[in-house]
């Protein structure tokens, strides 16, 4: 009874055993996906923000920020889960992140060092480098009349100093802080919530007393200069308003203010800084809090007659170089809100008026005497027009002065007083006219390049654009990683799979072409940064293709033509990016060098190591080979759990256990056959192995039994006694890592099989064997020549094969695991009958003849 019970607690123990082994590899191979998975994202992310580098698109800060961020965080994922599955060997990882973070933080929110100035400065003290002192709204003014003497209103800023101390003085910036970092953007009633809290704080708070005396002496010298009192605007003056971020209608501006109104009313505009519009514009445009600075214009009330908008290109026609003005009768403001239909002029930029159309006003804005201003009512015949000619071409021609000096078209405010004096209230970027020019220009771009050019024989017609271009040369069809240092300059790289190794040629090379590979690669996004032409995942260029012959790779519409076609390369030449030269589009490329370019491109370097990645494309690039090492070494822990797996019987004189972590086999086994395998990587290698007539011992000379006896002799007991051990194979349904035993030598064979070619993978690996040292290297010789055949690239030191193959569809690496299958049946005990070279070269005809026509 006591032996029954020893029996059932000893059987009970392995089952838990092996219940937590499976556990232990089943959680292994959850984080292995998940760096799988995040390195997908991260390089997909990449080809993107890469692809917006090409200029052929136009994009926003919100757009860079989002996905900075994103890339940002699924990098950091990489990393903390393949320190989970190392069990922490690669923290060093997460200082480099760290690292690289903080320099592309700091480019995107660069910290704004506002000058510590007066609290009030007269317009005329200030310049177009006043922006961070005075606001751009304030400054832009300033440079109109001091630069470009044209008539402006008289007064002063009150700074962005100022706002510092004000804030730092009520103790506010905290405050706001907290509100701001709990605002949820996707709840409207949060934003609006968040807001109104923020607006209440600034009004209630008191202006610190030196501040308020400042202001009070600002204008007291501004009433000087007219020898009266005045009233006045207090406008915005944001440090990026007017900028190439409008923030059009953002803020507040306060017109016919008079004296005692005038400190109550800029706190309102502070406060216009966190309004509901504000606030989601500036997170959706990817700001940080303390870009966010707030100055203010006090300047004289303009008691306008007419006033309106000039727009010096016409927005819904750019290309026609007309300027459009608009008037409304009374102060501008109804003009800006667009609540009245205004009159309508359309002036030549050689000063002639080619259209005049009247406006449908029934209302108007006027001034008030004691401050403030009113709507009054105008009769519905008010249809005569305000301008008179002189008017209309006088503006124009300030419109046309400002445009030259910015060198972008303009969208300004004027105003006409009653003494018939032309003012100009603002000048800022005209935003939507300049991105119809972009796209327009990036649209007829686009229309020179033919999508196919007749005359000529097209060679190829499929494949995926890894790097948009037009290149031409003569082909150089690439059969081993050594040939690149024979590679000429200007020719066409014609490759069977994307390999990192070719930016040693890029800075040469015309065009790339490859049979397979992905666009999210490490290649395809070197092929970016050097902007060469590459054409991928053609599946037949090297078969199609001849070694010297001239080409045109066409990277564009996907089109590999014979000879030069001369009329595609000029047209390409021709092509322009208009949004290369904004700011958006260089905020994006100093960002995008700590990011995209790698350098960590051969992981048998010195050199591949944590402390030496340069980008986030460096860190992808040194876990993903990492996690394949881990993967790759885990029989290494595992090997001595044989007891925990299931024999698998499939006719072949090999003993094999299998265990399963997931989905790999059919549930509740105790022997496994192979139609039991669900592992699509097992099944194929199984597959090769069942179809092979596995050989006996072999015939062998004296000299060669000799010297596998002495060979022996040598090879440590404990060496010994792993000859003795069966096969062993970790299994999902999508991956595979075999441990194969063949007397004296270890083969160590892994897949992976997923939908993202990125991700899928044979590693190989092969030591040992029974003979002396020349045989065994003939017989690494035969294997190598063979994996070369098959598209692996490959590492030798002495008799140890280390080999990798990458980024196959599964039928593909189904396919090569079926060749990997029978050629460990072929060398099976080969090398004691490679007596000599010439032997071991009909060997390798024999197996390529046989086994591998279609490779």
């Amino acid at each position: 009874m006591m032996d029954f019970f020893g029996v059932f607690k000893s059987k009970s123990k392995k089952i838990e055993e092996k219940e937590k082994l499976r556990a232990v590899l089943k959680e292994k191979y959850f984080y292995f996906k998940k760096v799988l998975n995040e390195n997908n994202h991260a390089l997909s992310i990449m080809a993107d923000l890469e692809e917006k580098l090409s200029g052929e698109y136009i994009f926003d800060r919100h757009y860079i920020q989002t996905n900075v961020n994103e890339v940002s965080e699924a990098v950091y994922e990489i990393i903390k889960n393949l320190n989970i599955l190392s069990d922490g060997k690669y923290s060093e990882l997460e200082k480099v992140y760290i690292q690289l973070r903080e320099k592309i933080e700091k480019i995107l929110t660069p910290k704004i060092e506002i000058p510590a100035t007066d609290f009030t400065i007269p317009i005329e003290k200030l310049d177009k480098d006043s922006v961070l002192i005075a606001g751009g709204k304030i400054s832009h003014l300033a440079e109109l009349k001091n630069i470009l003497q044209i008539p402006t209103p008289e007064g002063f800023a009150i700074t962005s100093h100022a706002f510092i101390k004000f804030l730092e003085k009520a103790r506010l910036k905290e405050k706001i802080s907290e509100i701001l970092r709990n605002i949820n953007l996707a709840k409207i009633d949060e934003l609006n919530e968040g807001s109104r809290k923020i607006q209440e704080l600034i009004v209630n708070s008191q202006i610190p007393e030196e501040i308020e005396d400042s202001i009070k002496l600002a204008y007291e010298n501004l009433c000087k200069k007219f020898s009266r009192k005045c009233k006045v605007s207090v406008r915005s003056s944001a440090i990026h308003e007017d900028s190439e971020f409008s923030f059009a209608g953002q803020y507040s501006s306060f017109l016919n203010v008079p004296e005692e109104l005038i400190i109550n009313h800029y706190k309102k505009v502070i406060a216009s800084l966190f309004n509901t519009r504000a606030i989601f514009y500036y997170k959706t445009k990817g700001f940080s809090e303390n870009e966010m600075v707030m100055a203010a214009g006090v300047l004289s009330m303009i008691n306008a007659k007419v006033a309106g908008i000039i727009y010096s290109k016409n927005p819904d026609n750019p290309e026609s170089d007309n300027i459009i003005i608009n008037a409304v009768k009374g102060l501008g403001k109804l003009a800006v809100d667009g609540t009245v239909t205004a009159e309508t002029y359309v002036v030549s930029k050689k000063g002639e008026i080619i259209e005049k159309l009247p406006g449908r006003q029934n209302k108007m804005l006027i001034c008030k005497e004691q401050g403030g201003i009113e709507e009054v009512p105008l009769p519905d015949t008010a249809t005569q027009l305000s301008l008179s000619n002189e008017q209309v071409i006088e503006l124009s021609k300030i419109a046309t002065k400002i445009e030259q000096y910015y060198e972008s078209p303009q969208d300004i405010e004027w105003a006409i007083d009653e003494e018939d004096n032309i003012f100009i209230l603002q000048a800022r970027p005209l935003k939507i006219s300049t991105l119809k020019l972009l796209e327009k220009k990036l649209f007829q771009e686009k229309q020179l390049l033919p999508a196919r050019v007749d005359g000529y024989k097209v060679l190829l017609d499929r494949g995926i654009t890894a790097c948009k271009g037009v290149g031409y040369g003569k082909a150089f069809i690439l059969q081993s990683e050594e040939q690149l240092n024979d590679f000429p300059e200007g020719h066409v790289l014609v490759a069977r799979h994307t390999n990192p190794k070719y930016v040693v040629i890029m800075n040469k090379a015309a065009a790339i072409v490859t049979d397979v590979g992905s666009p999210t690669g490490h290649m395809a996004s070197l092929s970016r940064e050097y902007n060469v032409p590459t054409l991928i995942n053609t599946e037949i260029a090297t078969k199609t293709i001849k070694h010297g012959q001239e080409i045109t790779v066409d990277a564009i519409n996907r089109i590999i033509y014979e000879g030069k076609v001369t009329k595609l390369i000029e047209a390409y030449k021709k092509q322009k990016q208009p949004f290369k030269e904004t700011v958006i589009y260089k905020t994006l490329e100093k960002v995008l060098k700590f990011i995209v370019p790698l350098y960590l491109v051969d992981p048998n370097s010195e050199d591949f190591k944590p402390e030496n990645c340069k980008t986030y494309h460096d860190i992808t690039r040194f876990c993903h080979e990492m996690v394949m090492h881990e993967m790759f070494t885990m029989w290494e822990k595992y090997e001595n759990s044989e007891i925990h797996a299931v024999p698998l019987l499939a006719g072949i004189p090999i003993g094999i256990l299998v265990l399963d972590i997931e989905e790999g086999l059919k549930e509740g086994l105790k022997k496994a056959t192979p139609e039991d395998i669900t592992s699509i990587p097992l099944k194929a290698l199984l597959r090769g192995m069942q179809s092979m007539q596995w050989p006996g011992p072999p015939p062998v000379d004296a000299k060669g039994f000799l010297e596998m006896v002495a060979h022996t002799v040598s090879i440590p007991e404990d060496e010994l006694k792993e000859t003795g051990k069966k096969s062993f194979c970790i299994v999902t349904k999508n991956y595979m890592n075999f441990s194969i035993r063949l007397g004296y030598h270890l083969s160590m064979i892994e897949a992976y099989t997923g939908e993202n070619i990125n991700d899928n993978y044979i590693k190989f690996f092969f030591k040992g064997g029974g003979s002396g040292l020349d045989r065994r290297l003939r017989r690494v010789k035969l294997i190598t020549e063979i994996l070369k055949k098959m598209g692996f690239r490959i590492s030798i030191k002495e008799d140890i094969i280390d080999a990798i193959l990458t980024k196959y569809d599964i039928p593909t690496i189904e396919k090569k695991l079926e060749i990997l299958g029978k050629l460990t049946a072929y060398t099976k005990q080969l090398d004691m009958v490679l007596f000599n070279d010439i032997v071991t070269q009909m060997y390798i005809d024999e197996f390529i003849k046989k086994h591998m026509k279609d490779v």
